[in-house]
C-alpha cells in the first residue's frame, strides 16, 4: 500500500513489474477491493494498478469536489510511481475520472473500458440531496440503500455476505469525502464534449443497472468516436462485483486487442455491440484527441457572461428544478426581471469572491426572517443545505435573527425551516 499526501492517492500494484500498466478506477462508496475478483486475471498480462478515492478505504480524508481534480490527483499518484503510460478501467464516478482523461490527457491512455458510466450523472439536485443527507444523518442511510442501487435482488438476496460486505464498505467511507464526491458528480457534465474523445473505448453496462442503464451507455457509444457497447445480461451497477466472470473477460478481450500506440492514426469509428459475451473484433487505430486551442487573454467579462456564470451559480445553489420553474414562468412581462435577477443577483453578488457560499446563505436567511419573506426563505433553506449549512446551523441563525428581527418573525420562521428540513434530510425509503 503506497503512501500518500493531500494531492496523491492510495494505491497498489499487481502482477508483473515489466508489464503494461492497466489502471481499475472504483466507484463512489467503494475501494479497490470491487475490483478483487478480475485481479487474478489481469494480472497475466498486466501490471494492475488500483486505488482508492480520498476517504475510501482507509485513505486519507482529502476531499476532492470534481472530477478535474481527482484525475490530476491520479495522475500525480502515477507519475510518483513512475507510470506514462497505460490502460483505464474505471466504474462510474472512476468511468468519469476515465471519460476526463480521454477528453483532457489522451496522450496518456493507451485504451479505455467504462463501466456503467455516463457522460452525465442524473441531475445535480440528486447528487447535492445526498450530500444534504449525509451531512444531516451521517452515511448509514445511503450505506443500508447501496444494496438495492448496486446489486439486482435475486443476487443480494443469494449473496448475503457481498451484500454485508457492500454496506459496510460504504459505512465506513469519510462522510466529508463522500459529499465532496456527490458535488464532482453533481458539477459533471461533458455531453458536448464527447466527440473529442478518440480512445479506443469499451463501454459496459448491466442490463438491469437502474442508475446508469443501458440508455446512458448508448450515450457515450454514441459520442466517443471509437466505442463499442456491451450490455451483460442480469447484472446492475456494481457489475464487475456481480457479474465477474463476464467484466473479466470483456476487458481481457477489449485491452488485448485495442491497446493504441502512441501517435497511431487511423480512419473510422467502429459499430456498437449489441450483448455480451459476444467477442469484441480488434478495433482500428483512430487520431489522438484534438489539440487544445491556445488560452485565450483573460478579458472583463460581458453581460452574456455574467448570465451564463449566474446560471451555474443559481442551478447549484437553488437547484436545477427550482430555477427550470423560474425561468419557464417567465413572459413577456417578468422575463426581464429573471434576466435582471440572473446576471446581477448571482452572477455578480453570489460570485463574488469576499464571502463564502455558506455565509452568503446565512445573511439570505437572515434578511429574509427580517422581510418576511417566507416564500422565498424555504427555498434559501434549502439552499443553505445544499451550500453545506446543517440544521443545527440553521436553527442558530434563525436564533439569532429572533433578537434582531422579532420573534413573531422568527416563529413562522422555524415553522417554515422545519418543514423544509425534515424533507430535505428524510432518506428515501
Amino acid at each position: 500500500m503506497s503512501e500518500t499526501s493531500p494531492n496523491t492517492l492510495q494505491y497498489r500494484f499487481d502482477g508483473p513489474e515489466d508489464a503494461p500498466v492497466l489502471i481499475l478506477g472504483p466507484s463512489l462508496g467503494t475501494t479497490w477491493h470491487m475490483w478483487d475478483r478480475q485481479v487474478p486475471e489481469l494480472i497475466k498480462q498486466w501490471r494492475v494498478f488500483r486505488f482508492d478515492l480520498p476517504g475510501h478505504g482507509g485513505a486519507p480524508a482529502h476531499p476532492a469536489g470534481s472530477v478535474t481534480e481527482l484525475t490530476s490527483r491520479l495522475l500525480a499518484t502515477l507519475d510518483s510511481a513512475g507510470v506514462q503510460r497505460f490502460g483505464y478501467a474505471g466504474c462510474a464516478l472512476g468511468g468519469a475520472i476515465g471519460i476526463e482523461l480521454a477528453l483532457r490527457h489522451p496522450e496518456r491512455l493507451a485504451s479505455l473500458a467504462l463501466v456503467a458510466a455516463s457522460p452525465r450523472f442524473g441531475t445535480a439536485d440528486e447528487f447535492r440531496q445526498r450530500g444534504v443527507i449525509v451531512r444531516t444523518n451521517g452515511l448509514d442511510p445511503i450505506a443500508r440503500t447501496s444494496p438495492d442501487r448496486w446489486f439486482t435482488g435475486g443476487f443480494a438476496a443469494a449473496q448475503p455476505a457481498i451484500t454485508e460486505w457492500a454496506v459496510q464498505m460504504v459505512r465506513t467511507t469519510d462522510p466529508g469525502c463522500y459529499i465532496a464526491a456527490c458535488e464532482a458528480l453533481a458539477a459533471f457534465d461533458v455531453r458536448p464534449e464527447l466527440g473529442r474523445a478518440g480512445v479506443p473505448t469499451l463501454v459496459l453496462v448491466g442490463s438491469d443497472d437502474q442508475v446508469t442503464g443501458p440508455a446512458e451507455a448508448r450515450t457515450l457509444v454514441a459520442g466517443i468516436r471509437d466505442a463499442r457497447l456491451a450490455v451483460v445480461p442480469g447484472a446492475s451497477h456494481l457489475v464487475p462485483v456481480e457479474q465477474p466472470a463476464a467484466v473479466t473477460d470483456l476487458l481481457v478481450h477489449h485491452f488485448g486487442t485495442a491497446w493504441q500506440q502512441p501517435y497511431d492514426t487511423g480512419q473510422t469509428a467502429l459499430p456498437s455491440l449489441a450483448a455480451v459475451p459476444v467477442p469484441v473484433a480488434p478495433p482500428q487505430a483512430v487520431p489522438l484527441a484534438e489539440i487544445a486551442p491556445a488560452a485565450v487573454p483573460a478579458q472583463a467579462p460581458g453581460p452574456s457572461d455574467r448570465y451564463e456564470t449566474g446560471l451555474k451559480i443559481r442551478r447549484e445553489v437553488l437547484g436545477d428544478a427550482h430555477v427550470d420553474r423560474a425561468l419557464a414562468g417567465a413572459d413577456e412581462f417578468s422575463g426581464d426581471f429573471q434576466d435582471f435577477l440572473t446576471r446581477y443577483a448571482w452572477g455578480e453578488i453570489w460570485d463574488r469572491p469576499g464571502l463564502d457560499r455558506r455565509t452568503r446563505s446565512c445573511i439570505t436567511l437572515t434578511a429574509l426572517v427580517a422581510g418576511g419573506h417566507l416564500e422565498e426563505l424555504a427555498f434559501h433553506v434549502r439552499a443553505a443545505l445544499r451550500n453545506g449549512l446543517t440544521p443545527d446551523e440553521i436553527k442558530e441563525v434563525l436564533l439569532q435573527a429572533a433578537v434582531y428581527c422579532g420573534v413573531p418573525a422568527a416563529n413562522s420562521a422555524f415553522r417554515v425551516a422545519r418543514e423544509v428540513i425534515q424533507e430535505e434530510t428524510t432518506p428515501a425509503e
